[in-house]
């Protein structure tokens, strides 16, 4: 990959310019600083019983408190106050998301049982499959970044090539996918809401290189928890009303989809991120330059369950989300990567496609025929 480009210089000559490679620190000796960096991720991995016990009750503490006030508002005809209170409502459920996500990792609890039984509880109030989204995610870790095997709970990323090649319709549906609106703002609370409640296992119209999950892994998580959204929400709907229910969960869900969508975007969504067809692709190298270090304030870094730590999560999954930031701390290995800002975050809104000769992401009309 080129990290140089053409720049105007004074009278009617041009220079070329250097651009600073954001890994050129990290490259060097790499091999050594990924066994370093796996031997050092190894002693984090041993989830704490009382701060995962701990975790876990304020933030069911924080819902409830949050959601008997919406409740009582929009009973009392304070709409304002019930949206209002979604915002924060809606910051509570990612964090609730994020130790969901724990549990389906294995990493929340060292028994299985609890992990399985807390993930479970959680999905009632994320509305997301826990057995399905818990495989799924985790056939995400195991091929993160690897052209080949696409379709496992990630965004949809077509390369350059797949896009030119694809028919007006399909190459219409895949900008609209791509469309910042869709895929971080309305589309997640549409997935979350509406999709999960199917058993789908199509790949996505664009695209024959998705692969998918037998039917069989899909029906029994989805409609199962398709029966317990029926019996708890419909409860609290004969009891308080169908459409305070919808107010008070529906607007707060949504928020949380959009964040979490959004989190998910930019954690692999970038211009240097790591791509590679099977015969090149390296575990450790897509984990840790191919998901960004999302650098979040520390308030915002607790709401979001430190998943801004995301390269470290991707090369050790097994490390509780409480743990990710002192892990961070201990190795200078890992301080040498480059890290995201908001305001960095923010540019990569246009990046839609891989371009395999540049080895980076590119915003359509960037070598991009129409």
């Amino acid at each position: 990959m080129s990290n140089k480009t053409i720049v105007e210089a004074s009278g009617s000559q041009a220079q070329i310019v250097e651009k600073p490679d954001p890994l050129a620190a990290f490259k060097q000796d790499m091999h050594a600083r990924l066994q370093r960096i796996q031997a050092h991720c190894q002693h984090y991995k041993t989830p704490s019983a009382y701060r995962s016990i701990g975790q876990t009750l304020l933030a069911f503490l924080i819902y409830f408190a949050l959601f008997g006030v919406m409740i009582f508002a929009a009973i009392n005809n304070m709409a304002w106050l019930t949206l209002l209170l979604s915002v924060p409502a809606g910051g509570i459920l990612v964090k609730l998301f994020i130790i969901q996500h724990d549990c389906g990792h294995g990493s929340y609890f060292k028994k299985k049982w609890a992990n399985t039984w807390l993930g479970r509880i959680v999905s009632l109030l994320t509305f997301t499959p826990y057995a399905f989204w818990r495989d799924s995610h985790n056939r995400h870790h195991a091929s993160s970044g690897n052209l080949t095997k696409r379709g496992h709970g990630a965004v949809d990323i077509l390369t350059v090539e797949e896009f030119n090649g694809l028919p007006p319709k399909e190459r219409f549906l895949y900008k609209l996918y791509r469309h910042p609106m869709i895929v971080s703002v309305l589309g997640p609370p549409f997935y979350i809401l509406i999709v999960q409640r199917f058993p789908l296992k199509k790949p996505p119209p664009y695209s024959e290189v998705y692969q998918t999950i037998k039917g069989s892994h899909l029906t029994p998580s989805v409609m199962g928890l398709n029966l317990m959204i029926l019996l708890f929400y419909g409860s609290l709907a004969w009891m308080i009303g169908f459409w305070t229910v919808l107010l008070v969960f529906v607007p707060a869900v949504s928020i949380a989809a959009s964040i979490g969508g959004w989190l998910f975007y930019v954690q692999h969504q970038y211009e240097h991120s790591y791509w590679a067809e099977q015969d090149e692709w390296d575990y450790s190298q897509a984990a840790l330059m191919g998901s960004s270090h999302y650098d979040l304030p520390r308030f915002f870094q607790w709401v979001t369950g430190n998943i801004g730590f995301h390269h470290i999560h991707h090369l050790s999954s097994l490390i509780p989300n409480y743990r990710l930031q002192e892990c961070y701390e201990a190795s200078q290995d890992l301080q040498l990567l480059p890290k995201m800002s908001i305001r960095d975050s923010l540019k990569t809104a246009e990046i839609r496609l891989w371009d395999a000769n540049q080895r980076k992401m590119v915003a359509l009309g960037k070598n991009v025929d129409f």
